[in-house]
């Protein structure tokens, strides 16, 4: 494995433990912000990898293609890249909620690291 992609697997696995701290903390939004990112650095750790390098996005869905492109399939679902990518902006500003119909609570945290997990494990079985 290289060096980088090294580097960006552990980033991802602190904002992984980030968001498990946070969502314990009830702190929902920074939760979950921690899951977008712990996803996208995955990903973007296994484009490294590659050797395609490094795309400027914050999409879930463009990165996951990128990586279909290359034969690459996880196990996200359409719904589980819809959820992550409507994640990334509006966890950041307060006039937004993460989620477009309410606030997110507990559950939605959950499910996202459901997700940040799942994703993990199918990078790491590509990577070894």
């Amino acid at each position: 494995m290289k060096k980088d992609t090294e580097l960006w697997l552990q980033y991802a696995d602190e904002n992984l433990k980030s968001a498990e701290v946070l969502m314990k903390g009830s702190l929902y939004n920074p939760s979950l912000q921690n899951a977008q990112q712990a996803v996208e650095k995955y990903l973007k750790a296994l484009l490294i990898e590659k050797a395609v390098g490094l795309t400027r996005t914050h999409s879930i869905r463009e990165l996951s293609g990128l990586l279909v492109s290359l034969g690459v399939h996880l196990s996200m679902t359409d719904d589980d890249i819809d959820l992550l990518d409507s994640i990334y902006l509006p966890s950041k500003y307060p006039a937004f909620s993460v989620l477009p119909n309410f606030m997110p609570d507990q559950s939605v945290c959950r499910q996202c690291l459901e997700i940040a997990e799942k994703v993990r494990l199918d990078i790491l079985r590509v990577i070894s």
